[in-house]
C-alpha cells in the first residue's frame, strides 16, 4: 500500500480490537544497515507482540521482530532486539506522565517507510473492558450491514 511516499510494512491489527487510542505519535527508529535493508526489500516484520517502554528519558521498542538480511556480511542482526526510537524530549515527557499518573499504555500501531526512512506510529491508548470491545464490534458490524444495503440499493 502506498501513497504519498509511504509504504506500509507491517500493522498491528489487534492494536484497535484490544485499544482505545487516544493519541497518535509518529517516530523514528535507531537501526542498523542489515535491518533497514531487510524492512526495504520486504523482510518479515512482526508488531504483534512489540511493546513501548520509557527508560529514563529514552523510548524503546521492545520485541519487535525483524527477518535477518540474508545477504548481510559476517554477522546481522539480532531480530527481536530492542531498538531506540526517536522522539521530540516534550514528547517523551508528556508521555511520561501519561503512562505513570493515567495509567495509560503505549502501542505500536505500524512501520512504514517515508521517503526511504523507516518510520513506527504508535499510540496512547487505554484497555478495553470485553464490553467495550463487543460494542465496536457490534459498530463495525452494523457499518458493514449498511454498506452492503447500500449497495444493493444502487
Amino acid at each position: 500500500m502506498k501513497q504519498d511516499g509511504v509504504k506500509v510494512v507491517a500493522r498491528n491489527r489487534r492494536a484497535t480490537h484490544e485499544y482505545e487510542l487516544l493519541e497518535r505519535f509518529e517516530a523514528g527508529l535507531v537501526l542498523t544497515g542489515s535491518e533497514i535493508k531487510s524492512i526495504r526489500i520486504g523482510g518479515t516484520v512482526s508488531l504483534q507482540e512489540a511493546y513501548v517502554l520509557i527508560r529514563g528519558r529514552e523510548a524503546w521498542i521492545v520485541n519487535m521482530h525483524i527477518a535477518e538480511y540474508k545477504q548481510a556480511a559476517m554477522e546481522g542482526h539480532q531480530p527481536m532486539r530492542p531498538r531506540k526510537l526517536l522522539l521530540h524530549r516534550k514528547e517523551i515527557i508528556r508521555m511520561i506522565n501519561d503512562v505513570q499518573k493515567k495509567g495509560y499504555t503505549l502501542v505500536p500501531l505500524q512501520l512504514h517507510l517515508s521517503r526511504g526512512r523507516a518510520k513506527l506510529e504508535l499510540a496512547l491508548a487505554r484497555g478495553k473492558k470485553l464490553h467495550d470491545k463487543r460494542q465496536s464490534l457490534r459498530e463495525r458490524d452494523d457499518q458493514k450491514r449498511m454498506e452492503r444495503a447500500l449497495k444493493d440499493y444502487r
